[in-house]
């Protein structure tokens, strides 16, 4: 059976449940949130040490502000009301991407969660914010001289260092394609497409994502 380390997911699809079902974009995202909430919960339950969740891209903001702003919102506002449940379930908070882009009351309520959370172990919960693998690859470039560019330099100066690379890949929302997302990372990584949006993906789907994955045949360029 294949181990099992890390899980990333694209979470595609929020904008146009909350389009389908009240007409809504931002209906989605605050549904998405418990959906994240969700799959954390059952990610503890099935035993997966490290999660990784894109929430905003460095492409997003070309998104209306409006839309944008009510993003930063709830993000800062998930932490601020449910911080004291994520530390008494042992779970640690990591961000990866261009934090200084974003606004100071996140930023600072973000620093805030690392900084409570950074010895809990129960599970990694990785949130990707204002990230963009080019940028991270470029920026990784940047700190290793030329001449030392090496395939271990360059994993000891990702975003995700001392982080395994993950597993799987699950991508809702229909699309099949990686949006600038761990592109380093997910060399050898499973990938997943489902069809279903991300408010309606569920802790019974991430468990057939995983049944198939222990059966898979991962050869790594071998036989």
């Amino acid at each position: 059976m294949n181990k099992l380390n890390h899980v990333a997911f694209i979470m595609d699809g929020n904008g146009r449940w909350g389009k389908k079902k009240k007409n809504n974009r931002n209906s989605g995202h605050y549904a998405g949130v418990k959906t994240v909430k969700k799959i954390v919960e059952s990610s503890i339950k099935f035993k997966i040490p490290v999660v990784t969740f894109y929430v905003f891209s460095t492409e997003n903001w070309k998104r209306p502000k409006t839309e944008i702003n009510f993003l930063f919102n709830l993000v800062s506002s998930y932490f601020k009301s449910e911080l004291q449940n994520v530390i008494h379930n042992d779970i640690k908070i990591n961000i990866i991407g261009e934090l200084n882009k974003l606004p100071n009351k996140l930023k600072f309520i973000l620093k805030e969660t690392v900084r409570k959370t950074k010895k809990n172990k129960r599970i990694l919960v990785n949130l990707a914010l204002n990230y963009g693998s080019k940028k991270e690859l470029m920026s990784t470039f940047k700190k290793i001289k030329s001449k030392n560019i090496s395939e271990k330099n360059v994993q000891n100066n990702l975003y995700t260092k001392n982080i395994p690379d993950p597993d799987i890949l699950i991508r809702t929302g229909g699309k099949k394609r990686l949006s600038n997302f761990m592109l380093w990372q997910l060399a050898y990584t499973e990938l997943y497409f489902l069809d279903k949006l991300w408010p309606d993906f569920s802790p019974k789907d991430l468990h057939k994502v995983l049944k198939h994955y222990y059966k898979a045949k991962r050869n790594f360029g071998g036989i």
